[in-house]
């Protein structure tokens, strides 16, 4: 049996990456997390009970205990998703990001490279630490060419993306420097169930069904690439285990969509599944908001390296994949309620003139 550790495995790709992995019952999953305000064990429910599958709550921040947790169980794997992930929140905080981005990464390091060379001959070459991150340290791209590939040089403009960037080079200087085995992976917007409230995707679906005002930025405009988070975590999981050591992949869902048109699509789903009582458009609920400061234009990946050498590809298109996810939040209330029903989703999420990607 395989034992992986995956940090930040009660956040959102996380969780997917818990869910993915335990379906293996020769694979032993660790999931260890801080639980920060968008931690939710609530969304390894479907898990929780079984033999592979166990939490720690600890901070990778902690080295020592980090350690410990490699050391007792055994582990053969890192995947590393534990981070500041909002870049609203990294810009009005950006402390948090540099602590948990930066300085998280480089004790996680430390404690995997110890556990590394205490490892015998054969499960040290079978060892890996799996670094995940996002296309965003990469910068913007123009809105009519250019597409991210694994040389793209770093530009990132956001605290947020600054700091996934450093922690980037810091898992490359190990793997250079002390021999770490590492493979790393940059993915592109994810969507999909159990997505915390805060982002474009789930905040406009609640949005839409509380009648409030679903917030779009500028006009619009900036382009994403969206990735559904099953296909992600099926992407990863194959880096994790078949990923060539120091190198790096893109991920992506080969899926580009400006913010608005997916706004739009939204509305129009649930104008199908949940008209509004007053026969109107979920359309008439938009509202463009001044845009926030360093907005990247466009991201768009090129994941022929992974779908090339790897054999990933994604199986949910865009429009397969977003009903999926309306359909999810339209039959799970038991999960999202609670946290839009706190005190910081009434202030920030209820109110709703953040979120857009």
């Amino acid at each position: 049996m395989r034992t992986v550790l995956v940090t930040g495995g009660a956040g959102f790709i996380g969780s997917a990456v818990c869910r993915h992995l335990a379906d293996d019952e020769e694979t032993k999953v660790i999931n260890v997390d801080k639980l920060t305000y968008a931690g939710n064990l609530a969304s390894l429910r479907s898990i929780e009970s079984r033999p592979n599958y166990r939490f720690h709550n600890a901070d990778i921040c902690d080295e020592a205990a980090m350690r410990e947790i490699m050391r007792g169980e055994g582990v053969d794997a890192v995947m590393h998703l534990a981070a500041e992930s909002h870049v609203d929140r990294s810009i009005d905080g950006p402390g948090a990001f540099i602590e948990t981005n930066i300085v998280g990464t480089y004790r996680l390091l430390n404690a995997a490279l110890a556990h590394w060379r205490e490892l015998s001959p054969e499960r040290a070459e079978r060892f890996r630490f799996h670094h995940i991150s996002t296309d965003e340290v990469f910068g913007d791209l123009p809105f009519d060419e250019g597409i991210f590939t694994e040389e793209t040089p770093y530009a990132p403009s956001s605290p947020y993306s600054a700091s996934k960037a450093a922690s980037d080079h810091l898992v490359r200087a190990w793997h250079e420097t002390y021999g770490l085995p590492v493979v790393l992976s940059n993915c592109s917007n994810n969507y999909g169930p159990y997505h915390f409230p805060e982002k474009l995707i789930p905040l406009a679906i609640l949005n839409a069904l509380h009648e409030q005002p679903l917030p779009v930025y500028g006009a619009g405009a900036n382009v994403r690439d969206w990735l559904y988070v099953e296909d992600h975590a099926r992407a990863l999981a194959q880096v994790a285990t078949r990923g060539v050591v120091g190198e790096s992949y893109n991920i992506g869902g080969r899926a580009e969509r400006t913010n608005l048109s997916v706004v739009e699509a939204i509305c129009d789903i649930l104008d199908g599944k949940r008209p509004r009582a007053s026969g109107k458009s979920h359309r008439e609920l938009i509202v463009f908001v001044t845009d926030r400061p360093g907005h990247d234009r466009r991201y768009a990946i090129d994941a022929a390296k992974i779908e090339r050498e790897l054999g990933w590809r994604p199986e949910e298109t865009f429009e397969t994949g977003l009903a999926h996810t309306v359909d999810w939040y339209l039959q799970n209330e038991w999960w999202w309620r609670p946290i839009r029903e706190k005190t910081y989703a009434g202030e920030r999420l209820g109110t709703a003139l953040k979120g857009a990607a």
